[in-house]
């Protein structure tokens, strides 16, 4: 299988486990309210998207207390960005640094023409300057994939339904609603298995466009091995070196940013279904089957 089929088959499976989350939504709405509670929550995630779409990269850089750098105090760092634009066929992102010493990097922004790029202040120390390039390549590939908003969208949709679950415990507390179609089973059901679901989706749409960024981001720099030691050299610090960060944001970043996770290897079974990344050696050895495939090409995964 070529690059492109591959990638066209992720998008695919990313536009599927999107609309499995809005359906869900939706159903929870019908069953809940009728006709009348199906376009409610329609236009709650209508709402909620649209609020991400505008505010979700100012938001993720705030929380990571991103200062925007200058060409002339980064200028290798500018260098490689503008390069790697440009092979992407997207507008130049923003370039800025965050005070983290742990070595990890993020993208974000609502399209390509508002992204940015961010990288820890350790990730410069920890990375040759041909891993750094293979790890900004793979922050462009989410930029030129509209990775950031499909994330959003994901996570707000999960988020609508979380605060609907609750919003039936708070009712089935203070004695519910004789009326409620759905009963009381299935009022507990909904509390119960809603949220697990939804989360469930939201963290394989993560996986999925993880999985994408790292071939584009491959092919952008024509050396997939330069990206695989580099994600071994991140996963190895994210384990050493702990990073606090909003939850809301622990998806964005190029590796998971919690150190927990890094020693445990990020796990299996059920601890899998709910990580927001792919397994790192899952990661690595996709990366080093398409270093060792003529043409960029790789495999059926």
């Amino acid at each position: 299988m070529n690059l492109a089929s591959y990638k066209a088959g992720n998008n695919v499976k990313t536009f599927l486990l999107v609309a499995a989350l809005t359906g869900l939504l939706l159903a929870i709405g019908y069953l809940i309210g009728g006709a009348g509670g199906l376009v409610v929550f329609a236009a709650i995630a209508i709402v909620f998207n649209f609020a991400m779409y505008w505010f979700s990269g100012p938001m993720a850089l705030k929380m990571s207390r991103a200062v925007e750098v200058s060409q002339a105090e980064e200028p290798e760092l500018h260098r490689m960005v503008e390069q790697l634009a440009e092979r992407a066929g997207v507008p130049k992102p923003g370039v800025y640094v965050t005070p983290a010493e742990q070595p990890n990097a993020f993208a974000t922004g609502r399209n390509p023409k508002h992204a940015a790029v961010a990288v820890t202040a350790g990730i410069q120390r920890a990375l040759s300057a041909r891993e750094l390039e293979g790890v900004l390549a793979h922050e462009m590939a989410h930029i030129k994939n509209r990775d950031i908003l499909i994330a959003s969208i994901a996570a707000m949709v999960a988020g609508a339904i979380s605060a609907i679950a609750n919003f039936l415990q708070f009712s089935l507390f203070f004695g519910g609603d004789d009326e409620n179609p759905l009963g009381i089973v299935g009022t507990l059901a909904t509390i119960i298995l809603a949220p697990i679901a939804a989360l469930i989706i939201q963290m394989a749409v993560s996986r999925q466009r993880e999985y994408v960024a790292d071939a584009t981001g491959a092919e952008l720099i024509g050396d997939p091995n330069a990206l695989a030691d580099a994600l071994e050299t991140l996963h190895r610090g994210a384990a050493a070196i702990p990073m606090r960060v909003n939850q809301a944001a622990e998806p964005l970043y190029i590796v998971n940013p919690l150190a927990s996770h890094a020693r445990g290897g990020g796990g299996g079974g059920i601890a899998r279904m709910f990580s927001t990344h792919p397994p790192m050696e899952e990661r690595v050895a996709r990366l080093r089957r398409m270093a060792g495939a003529s043409s960029l090409r790789i495999e059926t995964f």
